[in-house]
């Protein structure tokens, strides 16, 4: 499991069909891979690792807060490119990320640990398998990536 993790002053996520729209103030906005033989073991690493990263900035300017320090908010997407491998060929090959019907699970169990994590009004998220369109303002820029263990 793969989660490219940005920490944002504000992100959205607007669909059309269905009609839905999502949107967060201050927090970061977690674009989720799930490649084949993801377990729920890998999705609650990758959740609490996310919920617990320290990339907020304290009083003195530091690193030193989490979501949960500042009350943050989350929005998750779905993101099966992530696992888009283009070192052949001009086209990237998908392979690696697991089957819609059993990434769709593991993407609404990853929901439901970061609610857990973080409480229900926090946690916000696009819709499986559609297209999105996402804003994203990243702040800092911070950028990173978190993986399960393998």
């Amino acid at each position: 499991m793969r989660a490219v993790v940005q920490r944002v002053s504000e992100g959205s996520v607007e669909i059309k069909n269905p009609q839905h729209f999502a949107s967060i103030k201050n927090g970061m906005v977690i674009l989720l891979g799930i490649k084949e033989g993801d377990t729920e073991e890998e999705l609650n690493f990758v959740a609490d690792k996310c919920s617990n990263l320290r990339i907020f900035e304290d009083e003195n300017g530091k690193m030193n807060l989490s979501l949960k320090d500042i009350n943050g908010e989350v929005l998750v997407i779905s993101q099966f490119t992530l696992y888009g491998d283009a070192r052949k060929g001009n086209r990237p090959s998908f392979i690696e990320a697991a089957r819609p019907e059993t990434a769709e699970k593991l993407y609404e169990k990853f929901i439901l640990r970061m609610k857990e994590n973080l409480g229900i009004e926090k946690v916000k998220n696009g819709i499986f398998g559609a297209m999105m369109m996402v804003k994203i303002f990243n702040d800092g820029p911070v950028t990173l990536i978190v993986e399960s263990k393998e």
